[in-house]
């Protein structure tokens, strides 16, 4: 658990309504019958984030509209580790309590435990496709937000529809941590697991956001350390680049529903990492050298991210080099569309190109 901040009530009570709209934990599933759309009647103008186009399921227009409220909640200075702390905390008391009820839901069962003094998540599902390959995931919430169980549904997702057993880490995270630390965290658990009988080519790597440019960076990482690499890897809207750097950061800024550079991902970029380090391949793997060799990589996200130029810069560098990867976007999608709406048509579709990476790149199937 993330430590509990010893501030007083008025910061907590301004940042937890925010941040609870803001990450309702990258991937949280909203009931589209509970909001509407939000319409020029109300608004006067239609925001660009609110813009629901006709070639998508309905559902995401109460989904942009929940989203689009939180967008420009203001972060913490990054060096502010009581602030970070009482945000932290806020979030995570919001969101850990429904793990339970989500676990009903996808029909698995989760443990919390440690590996190699680390915490973690374990999530089973009711059946087991393998019993000696499993999945480690890597959670999003720019570096600075959630803990492993308040987003633990993107977990019991990828264990139902997978049939694999997923590990869950709940990293250290900034500014408490920096990069290098969490880094080495992950690195750690994969040491251990070695010891239980799982080396990395018996697991699959997935992360999504910010946890997916952790999945990515590690993976350049430990094949630097002369490490055995993950047999495959699935990154869920990545942030392969924390610098602000690409064309979408411009393009897409006024129709991301998540957030803005700004206010939110500038803040928790320069917590994770000082700015010299923002182009270091461990922290932004699109600046990796790929040519040295990588796993087999699906790469998943939609149209209207702020993200969507690091997706297609990722995909490029590892193309390129040669590596196997595949980039899989979706019209009109949000930030982790694949978790946080499961039974939309672009949500299953998602999952079931995830299953068929899986099957053919961990399973041998």
């Amino acid at each position: 658990m993330k430590p509990v901040s010893t501030l007083g009530l008025t910061y907590q009570a301004l940042v937890m309504l925010a941040l609870v709209v803001l990450f309702a934990s990258l991937t949280t599933l909203v009931n589209g019958e509970e909001a509407q759309k939000i319409t020029p009647a109300a608004q006067g103008t239609t925001p660009l984030w609110a813009n629901v186009p006709e070639t998508i399921s309905p559902e995401w227009g109460a989904f942009f509209s929940k989203k689009g409220q939180g967008r420009e909640t203001p972060m913490p200075s990054p060096d502010d580790l009581e602030g970070w702390k009482a945000v932290q905390a806020a979030n995570d008391e919001a969101k850990e309590g429904a793990a339970d009820e989500k676990a009903s839901a996808f029909g698995v069962t989760y443990e919390e435990s440690e590996i190699a003094g680390i915490p973690v998540v374990e999530v089973t599902p009711s059946e087991l496709a393998s019993t000696d390959k499993i999945a480690i995931y890597t959670h999003g919430g720019a570096y600075v937000l959630n803990s492993a169980k308040a987003v633990i549904e993107s977990a019991m997702f990828f264990a139902a529809e997978t049939g694999l057993r997923v590990i869950a880490v709940d990293y250290t995270l900034a500014p408490h941590s920096k990069w290098q630390e969490t880094t080495d965290e992950i690195v750690d658990v994969f040491k251990a697991l070695a010891t239980q009988g799982f080396t990395a080519d018996d697991i699959v790597l997935y992360g999504d956001s910010a946890g997916g440019g952790l999945a990515a960076g590690v993976t350049l990482k430990m094949r630097d350390l002369n490490m055995k690499m993950p047999a495959a890897l699935v990154l869920w809207s990545p942030w392969a680049d924390i610098s602000e750097t690409g064309d979408t950061y411009v393009t897409l800024r006024d129709a991301e529903p998540y957030y803005t550079y700004e206010h939110v991902l500038g803040p928790s970029a320069l917590a994770y990492a000082g700015a010299n380090d923002h182009k270091n391949p461990y922290v932004s793997p699109v600046y990796g050298d790929f040519e040295q060799g990588f796993p087999p990589t699906l790469i998943q996200g939609g149209t209207k991210e702020i993200f969507l130029s690091n997706f297609v810069r990722l995909y490029q560098r590892l193309d390129q080099a040669g590596q196997t990867v595949k980039l899989d976007i979706y019209e009109g999608m949000p930030h982790v569309f694949v978790p946080s709406l499961p039974e939309t048509a672009e949500s299953q579709a998602a999952i079931g190109k995830v299953r068929d990476w899986v099957s053919e790149h961990l399973l041998g199937d």
